[in-house]
Parts: C-alpha cells; sequence; structure tokens
C-alpha cells in the first residue's frame, strides 16, 4: 500500500510541475504582458518561486518606466531570495535600492539585501569578504530603519557575524604560530587585538604572541636576541597584568625567567668590556 500511495505522491508532484510549467509557458506565448504579470503574481502567491520569477522577467521590459517597474522588480527580486539564489537576489536588490530609493518596498528590499550576504557569510575558516559586506549592510539596515520590528534580530546576526572576523582573524595569526613564523605571528596578534578589542580569543592571542616572541628570541641571532628577549618581558608583563590566576603562567614565567638570565647575564658582560 505504501509503494502505490508513494506513486501516487510522486504523480501529483510531477502534475503539479508540468501544470506549473504550463502557466508559464502559456502565459509567454500569449504575447500579452498584463496576463504574464497576473500569471507570475498567481504563482508567486503559491509559492512558486522560479516559474513566477521565469515571467517576470518575461515581461520586464513591458514595464521598464512605468509605474509597475518597482512592483515587478522588487517581487522578482524576493522570488530570487526564497529560491535561495542570494548572489542574483543580492545583485537585483542592490539595483532595486538604488534606482528606486522611494519606493513602498525599499525596506523589505534594503531588509533582504542584508539577509542575502548574511545566509552567505561563510564560515571562519574561509575567506571573510561576504562577511564584511553582510556586516555593512546590516550596519546601514539598523542606521536607516531603527524603529523596524526586525532591528534586534538583525543586531543578533550583527553580533553573530562580528565574532566570525574576530575568529578568522584569530585563526590567522594562529596559522602563522603553528607553522613558526613568529616574527608573522606576533605583528598578526597584535593587529588582531587591536582590531577586535572585544575579541573572546584576547587571552590565546597574548598567550601565544607570549610564546612567539620567547620563541623567536631563542632562535635569533645574537645580535638581535637581547632586545627580542626584552619585547618578550613586556608580552610577559602585560598576559600576568591581565590574567594573574592563567593556568598558563607557569610555563611564562619559565620562560620569563630564562629572557631573564639571558638579559642578566649578557648586561654584566658588557659592563665587562
Amino acid at each position: 500500500m505504501k509503494p502505490i500511495f508513494g506513486y501516487i505522491l510522486t504523480f501529483a508532484a510531477a502534475a503539479m510541475i508540468v501544470a506549473s510549467c504550463s502557466t508559464v509557458n502559456n502565459a509567454i506565448k500569449s504575447g500579452d504582458a498584463k496576463f504574464a504579470y497576473d500569471q507570475a503574481l498567481m504563482l508567486y502567491d503559491k509559492g512558486k518561486w522560479e516559474q513566477a520569477s521565469t515571467l517576470f522577467e518575461a515581461c520586464r521590459h513591458v514595464y521598464m518606466g512605468s509605474p509597475r517597474e518597482d512592483s515587478l522588480s522588487y517581487y522578482n527580486a524576493r522570488c530570487k531570495f526564497k529560491s535561495r539564489d542570494y548572489d542574483v537576489a543580492a545583485t537585483q536588490l542592490d539595483e532595486f535600492r538604488r534606482k528606486f530609493g522611494r519606493s513602498a518596498f525599499i525596506e523589505d528590499a534594503e531588509g533582504m539585501y542584508a539577509l542575502c550576504y548574511y545566509f552567505m557569510s561563510p564560515p571562519p575558516e574561509r575567506d571573510q569578504a561576504l562577511t564584511s559586506k553582510a556586516i555593512i549592510a546590516i550596519t546601514e539596515f539598523i542606521s536607516r530603519y531603527p524603529e523596524s520590528e526586525n532591528v534586534d534580530e538583525f543586531q543578533e546576526m550583527l553580533d553573530e557575524l562580528s565574532k566570525r572576523l574576530m575568529k578568522k582573524s584569530y585563526m590567522n595569526a594562529y596559522t602563522y604560530y603553528k607553522i613558526g613564523r613568529y616574527k608573522s605571528a606576533i605583528v598578526a596578534f597584535k593587529n588582531a587585538i587591536k582590531q577586535h578589542p572585544t575579541s573572546p580569543h584576547i587571552e590565546d592571542m597574548m598567550y601565544y604572541m607570549t610564546v612567539s616572541a620567547y620563541r623567536l628570541a631563542a632562535n635569533s641571532v645574537e645580535s638581535k636576541q637581547m632586545d627580542r628577549y626584552i619585547a618578550m618581558l613586556d608580552n610577559y608583563y602585560s598576559y600576568l597584568a591581565e590574567y594573574p590566576e592563567s593556568k598558563r603562567l607557569n610555563e611564562l614565567e619559565r620562560m620569563a625567567e630564562n629572557a631573564k638570565d639571558y638579559i642578566d647575564k649578557h648586561r654584566k658582560t658588557s659592563d665587562v668590556e
């Protein structure tokens, strides 16, 4: 009984697709732009996003410059958005907001534009250019529509995206540390802390920056070791001041003692000379 029922459902779904395609084809063949537009709205109301978009695009040239152009452009872009074709939707919505700044749909269009980039934002392991665009778009929306009912939700998204950038910045710096490029790691950690002072990774970055400074000094030529051990101690004392109860202090204290021993020894040597 189940297989037969399954076949019935499959047939019904196929019939609906054929019917939708037939509606689209008939509307296009009619050559009647108003009929095509009305059919597009009908499909839109039924959630047939791709078919509706096909018809909106088919009659778009007819309504260019007319009072209906903004609604057609909005509905078509929303079809792309609902179909999760966020890249195309973002392009169309950007064109819409630039061309129809006074449209009744402008707030919704700018909200969807921001959401497109939010949904396209990748995990921290990947390039974060889209995340940066999402942050800009969401920030602009909140600034322009502070009374919007969606502001709280957008603010949560903004916080999420900001944390994603913070993690990416931390991961980039940590990669330098992991492969032993300690000088680059120190610069990257410093920049990450400066750019993201509220990052949840601050302690980790200060720790790895201190270790990087120690290893850089230990592996440097003698002419550079003194200055680099002194720089390492600066990082150590900064970490100690911020995290006096850290479990990592024992390890860092041993490094600091080695750095002090080196500095004291070579200062005495310099005094003798």
